[in-house]
């Protein structure tokens, strides 16, 4: 006689359920009526909105700044954890409370905030114009926007796997023999990897979609220094909603393919 087993979650049909209609009212419907929008154009027609120069310099500045960003947090990210979780010193718990501050901190405060700082005129700035480059109005103003608003993801992802590697595992390999370079290199990395790559992944595409931090600090150069969330913004107040929706699923599938690729190496490092 067999036995029936009961679910882990109680309400397992009622949950799954609710999940799904929750996940396609926030997700999936609008992607979808944007794809629906955007097939109301023949290929020629969406050809020409997403070809032009002015778009894809748009892509090409969006999606650069956001991967400079996200591999410059994956190292400083990294050693912040690091420092975090191997240390212990005073004012630890108020650094670790303050990484969290670009979750809390509104995008266009902390973009005003850097605009100041960063302008020609600003407290930095000034000395960067005196040695003959700009900081803001530039993609270095826009990098460094994006890298203050996608810190916590890699210092947040990275941190608990840290903390669950036991020091003794270290250790040992120094006592073996391993110098310390081989130990980051054949223990750390190895467990590390799968964590920063997620971490890496997040800030990338919290990066691509950042309006509210960089507007300010970009200076919205057309060809320049214009980012594509901004240029989609620029279709709509032109009341162009088909052109908004054709840049918006170039946006997309551009990110979507480019996570895939992301995941699908994530899962090869953990499953070779």
């Amino acid at each position: 006689m067999s036995r029936r087993i009961s679910p882990v979650i109680p309400g397992f049909g009622l949950t799954l359920g609710y999940t799904l209609v929750y996940l396609s009212l926030i997700v999936l419907i609008p992607l979808a009526a944007m794809f629906v929008h955007a097939a109301q154009l023949t290929w020629d027609q969406f050809w020409v909105i997403i070809s032009a120069p002015r778009v894809w310099a748009a892509l090409k500045l969006s999606f650069s700044t956001a991967l400079y960003a996200a591999l410059i947090n994956g190292v400083i990210g990294t050693l912040l954890a690091w420092v975090l979780v191997r240390y212990t010193f005073p004012g630890r718990k108020i650094i670790d409370a303050m990484i969290d501050l670009p979750f809390a901190l509104p995008t266009a405060v902390a973009g005003i905030a850097l605009t100041a700082l960063y302008a020609p005129n600003g407290l930095v700035g000034q000395f960067a114009a005196d040695m003959g480059f700009k900081i803001a109005y530039t993609p270095l103003g826009i990098t460094l926007a994006l890298t203050f608003v996608t810190l916590p993801f890699v210092v947040r992802t990275v941190q608990p796997v840290l903390a669950d590697i036991p020091r003794e595992i270290e250790e040992a390999a120094a006592c073996l023999g391993a110098k310390p370079l081989q130990v980051f290199r054949y223990i750390l990395v190895p467990a590390l990897l799968p964590a920063w790559l997620t971490g890496f992944a997040l800030a990338f595409a919290r990066g691509v979609g950042e309006y509210g931090s960089v507007i300010f600090i970009a200076g919205n150069m057309p060809m320049k220094t214009e980012i594509l969330p901004l240029l989609i913004m620029v279709k709509l107040d032109q009341y162009d909603y088909t052109g908004a929706t054709s840049i918006g699923v170039l946006m997309l599938v551009v990110s979507f393919v480019l996570l895939l690729l992301i995941n699908l190496l994530q899962r090869r490092i953990e499953h070779p």
